[in-house]
């Protein structure tokens, strides 16, 4: 116990002691002779003390400690010197803080070269010198160099040798406790990392069993054939959070739980796009706002959105579990549905084409029913043109989505710049271009519409009206819309190829001056003459559409001859006055 106790071992000499060596440890009376009391000797006394050094170096487990007692009281082993000691701690000496400083490197170098084994040190001063290692079981402890001015008696090589026997004993209790007291500690970590790992690994084996019972769920569900419908009343169930699914243009296709919107909102075709490259990116469920979002991809491709809506961010990892393995269940679902609808659009596009090169009618019929489409009704034929879009499957498909989205029921094929319907009503003026203007985030887009046709046989004719509507509309001043064959009127004589230049030209040489004078004082002449013309020349009819007195007509249809030169009279120039009107409004961009 290092400076808990002081030990008196002081030591007399064999003078005041009126002793002498004669044997090893065996002291006797010097001048007396025959029986009497016994006296102390200084090998009695020598004895005792180191009884009570031994005592003192068992009684500390600081190796240390033992060490510095040993050093401190060599003398009571003979006329001995300490002159350094080393403790083996990790495999190396460590010079004791008692060590001498005059001779210290030279004594450590050769206890060193000793490499364990006991030997002679050479001191300056010191006739006799000698390393004794302090061994255990265990092995070697450390040295105590020890050093004196005169040979050892046999009785002080003894007893020295009692004195390191004892030390390196008291070094062996002290270094089996310390280890002692290691191995408790080491155990008891060990013991702490054991239970944590037991922790984890009934963490991992819950966790596990938590996946493998979502999977076996999700698996069930999917092999049930209750379809995207079953898949995502099982993820609701399991995350409690309202579960969706998108197309992957942000189209509703399923909804489980509450607070559904209704309307569903439109969406927007750039932000969507953003949406689903930013998803992408992510090696799991993104957060958008208030969903957590995962892409349904098999093979890469995107086939739909999954999404919980989770406006108070509670899901956890357990609700991403699930998720994935919701994804994961959808996507052979989605792309077999896609896949059934490849094969219904390639048999309308076959069909469709055939139409529209001509077939026969009993094929044609066998053939529709087969794909649920009724040919026996009048149909339209339908060509859609959109500046930005080629016109791939991916357009085509936009194209039938938009259309199915206004009711229009249709069969569809595709050409190298444009995508053609076969509709069994006519379109509505309007609806069409405003859906693909919607699911193309684009209005530079332009529609033509056929007359009704009756006939299959009439197809191949309807078709060349619709791309002559087509052609029409992307001339004329307003290029983007809608424009229906049997509205062209006059125009529709003027057959594909004509120069607009010279149109231009033609009612530019009859209406000129009136356009002109328009122009100049904001007046409406070409208008009021082709709505006179509109009218059949009726005076009261076309005052009435143009909302003013009679009187006022008569005096506009008198400007009219004075300003363009013309005679309303004259059947030639009524008859050219009245296709220059017709062409300037349909042509270009009139009013009206």
């Amino acid at each position: 116990m290092s400076g808990s106790r002081v030990y008196s071992l002081s030591r007399r000499s064999d003078r005041e002691a009126g002793l002498s060596w004669g044997g090893v440890g065996r002291p006797h009376m010097a001048g007396r002779r025959g029986p009497g009391p016994r006296v102390s000797t200084p090998a009695d006394h020598a004895l005792h003390e180191l009884m009570v050094l031994s005592k003192a170096l068992f009684d500390t487990l600081d190796e240390g400690e033992i060490l510095r007692l040993a050093m401190d009281h060599i003398a009571a082993a003979g006329r001995y010197s300490a002159e350094a000691g080393y403790l083996r701690v990790d495999g190396d000496l460590v010079p004791s803080a008692r060590n001498g400083r005059i001779h210290a490197l030279a004594v450590e170098r050769r206890v060193r070269e000793l490499a364990g084994q006991d030997g002679p040190v050479t001191v300056s001063g010191r006739p006799w010198g000698w390393a004794l290692g302090l061994r255990g079981l265990e092995g070697l402890h450390g040295y105590l160099v020890v050093t004196s001015r005169s040979q050892p008696t046999e009785a002080e090589r003894s007893l020295l040798l009692t004195l390191i026997r004892h030390t390196a004993a008291a070094l062996s209790v002290a270094f089996a406790h310390r280890r002692r007291q290691e191995d408790v500690l080491a155990l008891h970590r060990l013991r702490g990392e054991r239970t944590a790992l037991q922790r984890q690994l009934i963490s991992v084996v819950a966790e596990l069993g938590y996946q493998r019972a979502v999977h076996a769920l999700m698996a069930d569900v999917a092999a049930s054939g209750g379809g995207e419908e079953a898949i995502t009343r099982a993820l609701h169930g399991l995350t409690g959070l309202p579960a969706v699914v998108e197309d992957r243009f942000g189209r509703l296709r399923s909804w489980t739980g509450p607070n559904r919107p209704d309307p569903y909102p439109e969406p927007d075709p750039v932000r969507q796009d953003e949406m689903l490259h930013a998803v992408a990116r992510e090696a799991g469920p993104a957060r958008m706002k208030d969903r957590l979002i995962t892409l349904i991809r098999p093979h890469g491709k995107i086939l739909g959105v999954l999404a919980l809506v989770d406006p108070r961010d509670e899901a956890d990892e357990h609700t991403v579990l699930a998720m994935e393995q919701a994804a994961t269940a959808l996507a052979p679902e989605l792309a077999h549905l896609r896949n059934l609808a490849e094969v219904e659009l390639r048999l309308h596009r076959e069909l469709v084409d055939d139409l529209l090169a001509g077939t026969d009618e009993a094929s044609a019929y066998a053939r529709s029913e087969a794909v649920g489409h009724d040919l026996h009704r009048s149909h339209y034929v339908v060509v859609v043109q959109w500046s930005n879009r080629t016109a791939d499957d991916s357009f085509a498909q936009t194209v039938g989505r938009a259309a199915s989205n206004v009711g229009m029921r249709s069969l569809l094929t595709r050409r190298s710049d444009h995508v053609v319907l076969v509709a069994d009503d006519r379109p509505h003026a309007r609806a069409l271009y405003e859906a693909l203007a919607r699911e193309t985030g684009s209005r530079s887009g332009a529609i033509g519409v056929s007359a009704p046709c009756d006939c299959l046989d009439d197809i191949p004719h309807r078709y060349q009206e619709a791309q002559r509507a087509l052609e029409v509309r992307r001339y004329s001043c307003e290029r983007y819309g809608t424009t229906f064959f049997d509205e062209l009127g006059l125009y529709r004589i003027l057959g594909p190829g004509n120069d607009y230049q010279e149109l231009e030209t033609f009612v530019h040489e009859w209406l000129g001056q009136l356009i002109d004078y328009d122009s100049r004082h904001h007046t409406a002449m070409v208008e009021t003459l082709s709505r006179y013309f509109d009218c059949g020349g009726n005076y009261d009819e076309t005052a009435e559409s143009l909302a003013i007195h009679r009187s006022t007509l008569r005096y506009r249809l008198q400007r009219i001859r004075d300003i363009s030169g013309k005679d309303l009279v004259n059947v030639e120039d009524r008859l050219n006055l009245q296709v220059a009107t017709r062409v300037w409004k349909i042509v270009l961009g009139g009013p009206g």
